[in-house]
């Protein structure tokens, strides 16, 4: 394993295991993406998104643009969510416009049966990224891994592309909760591996994105999302050479089930913009960080209406205490179509409001 610098900036971490900090670190969903000119350079030297993600020089050049242009708090590894059934054998393929696609989506019980935790090895060029990008960083920030969550993964799977009403899956959910299980036991056995698999390599925390949770019932979350990431949490290694490493769960549409997802094993979990930071603070109280959560759509509005928006945000969380940590984010990804200028005033306001609220 190669020598890592050490780090200069540990505030994410530190926020992540709700350790004083002297400002709200920041980063965002998505930061390194198609509304920076320097990502689409890039990409149409790589020809694809896949020969993009797939190539560990070009996942590392892309990771950094975000972090050389903006002063970030954490970067986090450019791969894709599908990379785990894309190895399962699910034959992953980009359409242009309509987004990633399986050839051999699993439709019958026969498919399900022959699900397989794939090989770690045939993931090797996403380690290899993660390696690279760590020592790329040179100690800059820390360092994010992440999966997708079992049950997104298996939405993908089984409906073979995205999905807005996701009616193939829960038909399965609901009348063969049994291969919906398998597929799922099998998918936190995968994911735990993968981020497992990325810790090793280097990253210095691991994020778990459940961007379909909020598509289920409740008690069909519970049981066929929730469940699953407390498995995989249960499984990662959460120490590499005696140093802690974080866990962040993101429920996208699960600000219903706050305090359920803070009893699961993760340090932080990540709010979308549906939810009040104050109360979300009062409610997970000091079990678990908070992460989020500005509406992405403000970042089309003038700087001044972006400041005041990012300030009310902090405002509800609250002045940091004892055994609290929020780290700053957007409530979803960063839009294709954002200014690059106006990620400059949100991270500027958010640095320079958190300063002032701790003087305060």
């Amino acid at each position: 394993m190669p020598q890592f610098a050490p780090l200069k900036n540990d505030t994410f971490l530190r926020a992540l295991l709700r350790q004083p900090t002297e400002y709200t670190p920041v980063w965002l969903m998505r930061q390194a993406g198609r509304y920076l000119p320097e990502y689409r350079a890039t990409r149409a030297r790589a020809g694809s998104f896949l020969g993009l993600a797939k190539n560990p020089d070009y996942a590392t050049e892309v990771t950094l643009q975000p972090i050389d242009r903006y002063p970030l708090d954490a970067s986090i590894l450019f791969s894709d969510i599908l990379t785990v059934p894309d190895a399962m054998g699910l034959g992953l393929y980009f359409a242009d416009g309509e987004g990633p696609k399986f050839e051999r989506p699993l439709r019958t019980e026969a498919d399900v049966l022959a699900l397989r935790v794939p090989d770690m090895e045939s993931l090797d060029y996403v380690f290899k990224a993660v390696t690279s990008i760590r020592l790329a960083l040179d100690g800059r920030v820390p360092l994010i891994g992440f999966s997708g969550s079992p049950w997104t993964l298996a939405c993908y799977m089984v409906e073979g592309q995205g999905s807005r009403e996701f009616h193939t899956i829960k038909k399965m959910l609901y009348a063969r909760p049994d291969l919906m299980h398998r597929i799922l036991e099998i998918n936190a056995t995968a994911v735990a591996q993968y981020l497992n698999a990325q810790i090793d390599a280097g990253a210095q925390a691991v994020m778990i994105f459940d961007s379909w949770g909020g598509a289920l019932a409740d008690g069909a979350y519970q049981e066929f999302s929730l469940n699953y990431m407390r498995q995989v949490l249960g499984q990662l290694q959460r120490e590499k050479d005696g140093v802690r490493i974080p866990a962040i769960v993101f429920t996208k549409g699960g600000g219903i089930w706050l305090d359920e997802m803070a009893g699961i094993g993760a340090d932080a979990l990540g709010l979308d913009w549906t939810v009040n930071l104050g109360r979300a603070r009062a409610l997970v109280g000091d079990r678990v960080a908070l992460q989020g959560n500005l509406d992405p759509a403000i970042l089309f509005a003038a700087p001044d209406q972006i400041r005041a928006e990012v300030e009310r945000s902090l405002t509800a969380y609250g002045a940091p205490s004892a055994g609290s940590g929020h780290v700053f984010n957007l409530g979803h990804g960063i839009s294709q179509f954002t200014p690059p200028e106006s990620v400059s005033a949100m991270v500027e306001a958010v640095h320079s409001f958190s300063r002032r609220q701790r003087a305060g």
